[in-house]
């Protein structure tokens, strides 16, 4: 059991009366939690080695760099067991079923100090390194087709995020309504497109519409990833109910989700803070990098059409080995003798039925170049398409900002100008007195607006310059997409090779000296 887990599972009367008076020591006056580095500072008081010191803060679990209360509570739990000579593993704390054990930390009055000294909160950049994303859930979207009607077939995915351990199933209307809450929740943030939605008349018999929808399940695969992997996304309750919500009413649960919290803007505790977080330079440093990321982008879009085509000429490889095998077996098995005057009469027999077992090699050549071309689309192709999903949500984010913030900040600074020459008519005209009330009013209104607004625009900018980041962190994906290209090729030129080499001296024991192997004809 993770400390996570059990945190949610502690109440206040397993706890000692000790535990409660270190958190009120050294948590923060304007906060209920604790401050992840004030933490470390405790920890160093407690004499334990940096070995056992580490082992600890392995179970520290957070992404906003704070302990909750009780997340706390067992971290205490774990250093006392760990003062007692045992193994500091939330294991062992199930053992404690009254009460938990009590640490040594000195007197609480010096405690206090920890809080005091200065801690510099660097709330604006993002620390994780790319495998700590990727390692965040890993999300299968399966097809389960399922007949509705007599003339519709429609489509519904089996969706197991690794996280949390379960399966639920969706259909893409349920996408579509998370996706859409989620840009509600989050508009300040890179949030994915979904791939279209198509309507599909009569059952599915044509390769194209089945090519469509297995697209279109891969394309989800990427967006619910891409989600479930966000540092931000990952932990809010909206990207929970969807991976883990059994019931029918799935959608009304999403939008009942997003109606009790709002967008983030109401719910992060720096939003109205975020200028003065920002550096100096913001804007140029979202120009620059935007410029950079547009370009990455385009080069990516022409590495997936080269590696798309790549992938295609191995199929076409296979569905040419396949055809060329059976050619040899047609031609081998024409049973029409050759006439008198042919001198190589009494060969064509033998060659007849060597050329119809050849046969066989070429349909294993056709189905090792059908493996190298799935290994090109899963592990090649589909990165690239994961990355460029990626990017293309930077770019359809920093279009928000300046079309969504900026715009209706403009707008909003235009209407104000507007009714401040009305009231100033209004001084110079005599006016009636309750239309020149109703016009203060409305300014008074319209500068609240406003002020909301600048605030949204600075903490749109803060998400935008961690969004950035998040970007530049998912750069070294270039190396496992090239590592996952070199592998495939390797792996696919090594087992074709093997069969071509199998092939060479069967050729030689059944067409004799004559095989065409060692001379050109």
């Amino acid at each position: 059991m993770t400390v996570r887990a059990m945190a949610a599972e502690i109440n206040e009367g397993s706890v000692p009366a000790y535990y409660r008076e270190v958190y009120e020591a050294i948590c923060c006056r304007n906060d209920e939690k604790v401050q992840v580095e004030v933490f470390h500072r405790l920890l160093e008081r407690t004499k334990l080695s940096k070995a056992v010191q580490a082992q600890i803060v392995e179970h520290v679990h957070s992404t906003d760099g704070f302990l909750s209360k009780l997340t706390l509570y067992k971290m205490l739990a774990l250093i006392a067991i760990a003062q007692q000579g045992k193994q500091p593993s939330p294991k062992v704390l199930e053992n404690y079923i009254q009460e938990l054990p009590k640490p040594q930390l000195g007197e609480l009055g010096d405690l206090c100090a920890l809080r005091m000294q200065p801690v510099q909160e660097d709330v604006l950049t993002l620390s994780q390194t790319l495998d700590q994303h990727l390692g965040r859930d890993s999300v299968q979207v399966e097809l389960i087709p399922e007949k509705k009607g007599l003339f519709l077939k429609h489509v519904e995915y089996q969706v197991t995020s690794q996280r949390f351990k379960i399966s639920v199933y969706r259909r893409y209307s349920d996408f579509d309504v998370f996706h859409e809450v989620l840009l509600q929740r989050f508009a300040y943030r890179v949030v994915p497109s979904l791939p279209p939605k198509r309507m599909l008349k009569g059952v599915l018999t044509s390769v194209s519409d089945r090519e469509f929808i297995e697209g279109r399940r891969r394309a989800l695969g990427r967006f619910i990833n891409l989600v479930a992997k966000h540092p931000f996304f990952s932990e809010d309750e909206l990207v929970k109910t969807f991976l883990t919500f059994s019931g029918s009413d799935v959608q009304i649960r999403l939008r009942d989700a997003y109606k009790k919290t709002g967008d983030e803007f109401m719910t992060n505790r720096i939003a109205t803070q975020a200028k003065d977080y920002l550096p100096a330079d913001i804007q140029t440093q979202f120009s620059l990098s935007r410029e950079l990321i547009k370009s990455i982008h385009n080069s990516f879009y022409k590495l997936r059409e080269r590696a798309e085509k790549i992938a295609e000429r191995s199929k076409g490889n296979a569905s040419d080995l396949l055809l060329f095998g059976r050619e040899l077996s047609t031609l081998g098995s024409e049973t029409s003798s050759l006439p008198s005057l042919a001198s190589s009469q009494s060969t064509w027999g033998r060659l007849c039925q060597s050329l119809k077992s050849l046969s066989v090699e070429f349909a294993v050549l056709s189905d090792k170049a059908g493996q190298q071309a799935r290994r090109e689309e899963d592990d090649v192709v589909e990165r690239l398409h994961f990355f460029l999903d990626l990017l293309q949500s930077y770019r359809d984010l920093c279009e928000r900002h300046e079309k969504g913030v900026l715009h209706e900040h403009q707008r909003a600074l235009h209407k104000y100008s507007v009714m401040k020459r009305q009231m100033m008519s209004a001084t110079v005209q005599p006016k009636e007195q309750a239309s020149v009330v109703q016009l203060e009013s409305r300014i008074v209104q319209q500068e609240n607006a406003i002020q909301t607004m600048e605030l949204r625009n600075y903490f749109s900018l803060f998400c935008l310059h961690q969004e950035t980041q998040l970007i530049f962190t998912y750069l070294p994906i270039t190396s496992h997409i090239l590592g996952a290209f070199v592998n495939s090729q390797v792996q696919g030129h090594r087992e074709m090779g093997e069969v071509w080499n199998e092939l060479q001296p069967k050729l030689g024991c059944l067409f004799g000296e004559h095989n065409g192997l060692k001379r050109a004809l």
